[in-house]
């Protein structure tokens, strides 16, 4: 198979380059993640594609051949929809809360995977926190799939998940710049049945194609712009949170643009271990909720099935944060 046409029509630069249909960027992909493509051609199809920005079909053909080449989980028992966390980019600036948002689901029963990396690069990632608090990476698809059933958590590292997608997100280290697998990884439903999706928007421009290709697949999901790239609510100013579901996208709540008057009890750092103790403390009560992270909770409990309707879910969220001011208090 030769590469030469891909290239010539996705590699005319930002003004002259045409995009590729569905099926031809579904089976360019997965020439890609199978490891058929060679480098020279690999590298400049990824620049390429960087150049002119992908179109709404390569994406969704590439996302389908991502999905052709994960591991499937089975959707735990019972009528809450799990959530699916992926966290791929880590903190470098502020602390790392995607474990308590996934640690507070569990507390309400949901059954919550994270998927991610184990390599940090220089940042603190969730398995980082997650391993100070005594919750190890399941090194299989299968224990990944016993863990959830048995402790309503399970964190996989991408390896064991789609070890494809992996190898193109290695190649930043190579290349000095993200490539299409980056994007793709925030989007991606490991279960075979219905699952909620939080799905972090790295850069503002990337949500509208992220909404539409949400939209597109009718997925379930929650749409926000990430944390440093991360899929927890930034807990000193809300961003837009969007519940994406059955063909409509329905805003639950607007983002915060007004200053803090007070700044949110926070970790004291941003490494592992101080940010594993702060969430400790919040999971016992003696530390409060931020109240951003408490609204994606809501959001959550609602997209889940946990609650019936949307405001009986920010009701239940407001008893627990209301438990947690008076305990800490």
């Amino acid at each position: 198979m030769t590469y030469a046409h891909y290239i010539k029509e996705i590699g005319r630069g930002a003004q002259g380059a045409r995009s590729l249909s569905g099926d031809d960027a579904r089976q360019l992909y997965a020439a890609i993640l199978d490891g058929g493509v060679p480098d020279l051609e690999l590298g400049a199809i990824l620049l390429a594609l960087r150049v002119k920005g992908e179109s709404l079909d390569e994406m969704l053909g590439f996302l389908a051949a991502a999905e052709d080449r994960t591991a499937l989980l089975d959707n735990p028992a019972g009528r809450v929809r799990p959530v699916v966390l992926p966290s791929y980019n880590g903190a470098r600036k502020e602390a790392n809360l995607t474990p308590l948002l996934a640690l507070m689901l569990r507390r309400f029963g949901v059954p919550v995977l994270v998927h991610g990396l184990l390599e940090g690069f220089g940042r603190v990632t969730t398995g980082h926190i997650f391993r100070e608090l005594g919750i190890m990476p399941a090194t299989t698809t299968h224990q990944a799939q016993t863990t959830l059933q048995e402790k309503g958590l399970a964190f996989v590292p991408l390896t064991a998940l789609a070890p494809g997608l992996h190898n193109l997100l290695a190649l930043r280290a190579r290349m000095g710049v993200r490539n299409s697998a980056h994007s793709l990884v925030k989007m991606l439903n490991p279960f075979e049945g219905e699952a909620v999706v939080v799905a972090p928007a790295t850069h503002p421009d990337f949500i509208d194609l992220m909404r539409d290709m949400l939209l597109a697949r009718g997925e379930r999901a929650i749409l926000l712009r990430g944390t440093e790239g991360e899929p927890f609510a930034n807990p000193k100013r809300r961003p837009r949170l969007e519940y994406v579901h059955e063909g409509f996208a329905d805003v639950l709540f607007e983002a915060e643009h007004d200053s803090l008057r007070t700044l949110p009890n926070l970790p004291d750092g941003a490494d592992a271990a101080q940010t594993a103790k702060w969430t400790q403390r919040v999971l016992d009560k003696q530390a409060a909720l931020p109240k951003p992270i408490a609204n994606q909770l809501a959001c959550l409990l609602y997209a889940s099935g946990y609650a019936e309707d949307f405001n009986q879910a920010k009701a239940i969220v407001a008893v627990e944060a209301n438990a947690l001011a008076a305990t800490s208090s």
